[in-house]
């Protein structure tokens, strides 16, 4: 996979991308990735995914998406559910938080912390639209 792009509605500042503007948190629109072969998956996690992304001016971020078509679970315990419910559950949900770095229309996500231990010390390129305003109330 070569990147990851997130689709994230920011109000716009000018006609240049700024730190300024990226600062908030804000609700996923879209999320598709781009291959090494150059192909794009337009919805690796269903037509509709949720998601928050945050980011602060100290250069934290952190960022949660929940695959589209989640079921919960059958008993509101996690450690006593089903192991098949609770695989399921895990491999629908996405979560990291570390440090960013933004330049023009790519921001790189430093991974601290993660759902997924092999994502942590890894550089997440996501390539960022900002347009609009849909901040998290």
């Amino acid at each position: 996979m070569v990147g990851l792009v997130l689709t994230v509605l920011f109000p716009v500042s000018g006609s240049a991308q700024s730190k300024t503007a990226l600062i908030g948190t804000w609700k996923l629109v879209s999320v598709s990735y781009v291959m090494d072969n150059g192909q794009t998956n337009r919805e690796p996690y269903g037509p509709s995914p949720t998601g928050l992304i945050t980011y602060t001016a100290d250069d934290r971020m952190m960022v949660t998406i929940a695959f589209d078509g989640r079921k919960p679970l059958s008993v509101n315990d996690f450690i006593t559910a089903p192991v098949e419910e609770r695989a399921q559950a895990f491999a629908t949900f996405v979560a990291y938080a570390g440090r960013y770095t933004f330049a023009g229309d790519k921001v790189v996500h430093h991974v601290e912390v993660a759902s997924l231990q092999n994502l942590v010390h890894t550089d997440q390129v996501r390539l960022v639209t900002l347009k609009g305003d849909r901040r998290a109330q």
